[in-house]
């Protein structure tokens, strides 16, 4: 099973009753359609705009599940406009548009429900005035722009390589002054790379890296098995190849995986750690596998790398060989539209590639 979606669920099961008992009927309706982590998502949207709206004084109530009905349709437009503010402006993570027309959209789903499908005992919607109908959500996620803002931050043509071979022999070189980050390099290099060339040669999400089994692996056939974002069957696993790159880092990692971690026999995770205290091996968290990228990426000279955006960079790489529909589908993008940000960076990067062979 989707180890994340696991967490997610008994996340999701330990902060649901802190809701008011029509957003717990909410999510228990879009259990079966969507994810837990999605849901999860759609909690912490609540858990704010509650929040802001006892600080506020919009409800008499004295804690979240607390919060009525009566107190949603009371809102007015200027209440909703008062919360965008609030979104954009807080002190603590103050939010960007795409995040703050998210937590809009999460409540306009709820607002949604309440009013055009959930019905009371007398076959009434349980909410009467739906004030969220009004609210207007831009998108702002638009391919070009979102092209524009990757631009300049991502690895092409050589660099791909370039930054695979650094992390494999020129990072020590940097440390070696460092006694104790040379000792944590030499520990897991191997697995570092494979972690690395792994992703720059298939287009995985940290998600999926992070529950990748070591079943999952078919080196003969190029490719690993992992469970795709925004699917709800846990029975299925879509096979995603990888480049014949690849290959050798696995094979590599595969070979000192058990010797070097030392996990479990129970212990099916393909990328293991081992934590400060403890003997066994055991697997690496999405946060262990975001840090790694970014030590490497930053004595690399690309403090700007991430996880994601070496999925960009294999992506706009593959785009280059590839059509749009096939790109899709090795990203497991559940729409064209959002794979079309790899047009607009290849036009870039093939301008970019012609006007060096003018030069040479």
């Amino acid at each position: 099973m989707n180890i994340i979606k696991v967490k997610d669920r008994q996340e999701l099961d330990r902060r649901v009753p802190s809701m008011p008992w029509f957003i717990e009927k909410f999510i228990n309706y879009k259990l079966p359609d969507l994810s837990p982590s999605s849901l999860l998502e759609y909690v912490r949207d609540y858990e704010i705009f509650l929040s802001w709206l006892l600080a506020e004084g919009l409800s008499t109530a004295t804690a979240m599940n607390q919060v009525t009905l009566d107190d949603l349709e009371k809102l007015h437009m200027d209440s909703i406009n008062n919360f965008r503010m609030f979104l954009a402006t807080r002190k603590v993570q103050a939010n960007g548009k795409t995040t703050i027309n998210r937590k809009l959209s999460a409540l306009r789903s709820l607002f949604h429900y309440l009013s055009q499908i959930a019905e009371d005992d007398d076959f009434y919607p349980l909410l009467k005035r739906n004030v969220m109908a009004k609210v207007e959500i831009k998108r702002s996620h638009k391919a070009k722009d979102s092209a524009a803002k990757l631009e300049g931050k991502l690895l092409q043509e050589t660099e791909i390589v370039e930054f695979i071979d650094y992390v494999k022999h020129g990072y020590e070189h940097d440390v070696a002054t460092n006694k104790q980050a040379l000792y944590a390099y030499e520990l897991n290099k191997v697995r570092d790379a494979c972690i690395i060339t792994l992703i720059l040669n298939s287009g995985l999400r940290v998600s999926e890296v992070f529950n990748l089994n070591v079943d999952d692996i078919d080196l003969k056939m190029k490719l690993t098995h992992v469970y795709r974002k925004g699917k709800n069957d846990d029975t299925f696993k879509t096979p995603v190849y990888f480049r014949l790159d690849a290959i050798q880092a696995l094979t590599d990692y595969l070979a000192i995986r058990s010797t070097r971690y030392k996990p479990v026999k129970r212990e099916k995770a393909l990328f293991l750690a081992i934590a400060n205290g403890k003997k066994e091996g055991e697997r690496m968290t999405k946060r262990a596998i975001q840090e790694l990228v970014i030590k490497y990426a930053k004595r690399f000279g690309k403090p700007f790398l991430s996880v994601h955006k070496l999925r960009h960079s294999f992506a706009t790489d593959y785009y280059l060989q590839n059509d749009l529909y096939k790109t899709q589908e090795q990203l497991g993008h559940a729409s064209p539209e959002t794979t079309q940000i790899y047009a607009h960076l290849t036009d870039r990067t093939m301008s970019e590639a012609i006007d060096r062979r003018l030069e040479s």
